[in-house]
């Protein structure tokens, strides 16, 4: 199934099986990539024993480290929630509002596979939380 083909889908098919593919395909292959990325980091942080002498060049290197360390650990969070996703697919909720129980929608989960709530629905989160701030 293709991107163009699930958007054209009609609302009857909504989480069908092909559906269903489509997503579990697309989050299983950023969940691959991702920890290749990982890996990637762990490897390189691992093998890089070099010490800069000038100090100019460590702390350039250091701030270079942090960088893709924050990185990873978004990532790392990213995992996390397609791991979740990944389980609402088996157990049948992927794709379905977690506080409405509404279709949360095929251009969103295009947008967004690892998505849990409506439009709606995060909009009226964003809300209580802009208003819990003030």
């Amino acid at each position: 199934m293709t991107k163009e083909q699930l958007l054209a889908s009609p609302p009857e098919d909504y989480m069908n099986d092909e559906q269903l593919a489509y997503f579990r395909q697309l989050l299983e292959k950023e969940r691959k990539e991702i920890l290749e990325g990982l890996e990637s980091t762990t490897r390189h942080l691992r093998d890089d024993n070099s010490r800069e002498p000038d100090e100019h060049d460590r702390a350039t290197l250091e701030e270079e480290y942090q960088l893709e360390l924050r990185i990873r650990e978004r990532e790392t969070r990213l995992l996390r929630k397609i791991d979740q996703a990944l389980r609402r697919i088996e157990t049948g909720e992927y794709g379905y509002c977690e506080v409405t129980g509404e279709p949360i929608g095929i251009p969103r989960l295009l947008a967004r596979p690892t998505a849990t709530l409506s439009i709606e629905a995060k909009e009226r989160a964003e809300v209580e939380e802009r208003t819990r701030r003030s």
